[in-house]
């Protein structure tokens, strides 16, 4: 509870704001109804039923939060096979090494204090740490836990809450750091969450979370990062803030219990979200314009290529790749296969509700087809370049910010 508003909120329907709890919500995007990004199909159960649910994002005129409106039970988007391994990216392995590296010199930690990383995945964020002789515990509800003890991470295989803090802390004592690294805007109970972490940290840790940035997103017409597990788009509130890469753009902010000079950064990033109106319709109203702008041209080009009897398939499947191929109504007829990389737990499976099927990235040197859509948009210059060492002599499209075919 905060201020008397429940910040815990129950699978099914959200008609108010999670964070200040006001009635007033206005419809962003409508992305119809959709299947969850990370439930995968395998070949057997391709004839089976398959569960949808309401895909549509709020936001909030009075804080300037944006959430979704339908909420899915956790056990069900982060079920036991969930696919979504960090480690496989290269980029985002370096990314989470140089974190780690930033955080142990920006609040000194040592040999003596403790690091927790809430929903570690494969733990790659906390081997930064571990490397540094720094001590790691991950809390990860997925099997991918497994993964990660088997590479040397203490990982407990739960969700975070005051009951699992409370082990770590008896465990383990306080921790220095606790981080959140693209998990904490994905948690329907929020006021849990918040209590377990106060619990667990230091009188003079910090907490440090990363997530998407409602401005990035807003900016670079970015519909794609709306999926069930993103419930909540994060505006700025805290003791210090920055603007980073990660994802087309995030933000990473830090929150401690102790009071703290306030960072420039802090004041700089809320100017420009004031500049912006995020408060204000016409940023959103030019948001869906883009959007629907982006989606016809990437239609046309799929369609033309159908036409014209020209291979047109995909390289990369992150979540955020269910939402566009729903949104933009991209099924099988038009991308006969996904290609991903030969260490990804998606090969072999299917899309879900679309039922492209998922395939090793070496079928595209080996077939050379004339376009292939990068989903992973935000990474698409390393992935191109990765791909033209390998020998692919393809078109590469690009589907957002804007929909285009790259000169690379």
């Amino acid at each position: 509870m905060q201020g008397g508003i429940d910040n815990n909120v129950r699978p099914g329907r959200l008609d108010r704001c999670q964070i200040c709890g006001s009635e007033n919500l206005e419809l962003v995007l409508d992305c119809g109804h959709q299947p969850l990004c990370d439930s995968l199909i395998p070949q057997g159960r391709l004839g089976e039923p398959e569960t949808y649910f309401p895909l549509r994002q709020f936001r909030c005129p009075s804080c300037t939060n944006n959430q979704l409106d339908y909420i899915v039970d956790g056990s069900a988007v982060y079920h036991p096979d969930y696919p979504y391994r960090t480690g496989v990216t290269k980029e985002l392995s370096v990314y989470q090494y140089a974190i780690a590296d930033e955080l142990i010199t920006r609040y000194g930690l040592k040999g003596r204090s403790l690091v927790v990383d809430i929903g570690s995945n494969d733990g790659t964020l906390l081997k930064g740490f571990k490397a540094k002789g720094v001590p790691v515990v991950g809390v990860e509800p997925t099997r991918i836990a497994l993964i990660a003890r088997e590479d040397g991470v203490e990982t407990v295989q739960a969700f975070f809450n005051e009951e699992v803090a409370r082990q770590i802390l008896s465990s383990h004592g306080h921790a220095s750091l606790i981080t959140a690294s693209n998990v904490f805007a994905h948690m329907a109970t929020l006021g849990d969450v918040v209590f377990g972490i106060r619990t667990l940290l230091a009188d003079d840790g910090v907490f440090v979370l990363e997530n998407h940035y409602i401005v990035d997103v807003l900016l670079k017409a970015q519909y794609d990062t709306i999926y069930h597990e993103h419930i909540r788009t994060y505006s700025l509130k805290v003791f210090h803030a920055e603007r980073v890469s990660r994802y087309g753009g995030n933000i990473r902010v830090h929150v401690s219990k102790d009071l703290r000079p306030i960072s420039s950064s802090v004041g700089e990033i809320l100017k420009l979200e004031a500049g912006l109106g995020l408060d204000k319709n016409e940023i959103y109203a030019e948001f869906r314009r883009k959007a629907f702008e982006s989606r016809l041209k990437l239609q046309g080009l799929a369609v033309d290529a159908k036409r014209n009897n020209t291979s047109f398939v995909a390289n990369s499947f992150p979540g955020r790749a269910n939402t566009l191929l729903h949104f933009c109504n991209l099924g099988v007829d038009l991308i006969p296969y996904i290609a991903e990389q030969p260490h990804s737990l998606k090969l072999g499976l299917y899309s879900p509700g679309k039922h492209i099927p998922v395939v090793n990235n070496q079928r595209l040197i080996d077939e050379q087809p004339e376009f292939v859509i990068l989903l992973a948009w935000h990474y698409a210059q390393p992935i191109a370049e990765q791909l033209r060492a390998r020998g692919l002599k393809s078109k590469f499209i690009q589907p957002l910010p804007e929909c285009r075919v790259l000169d690379i």
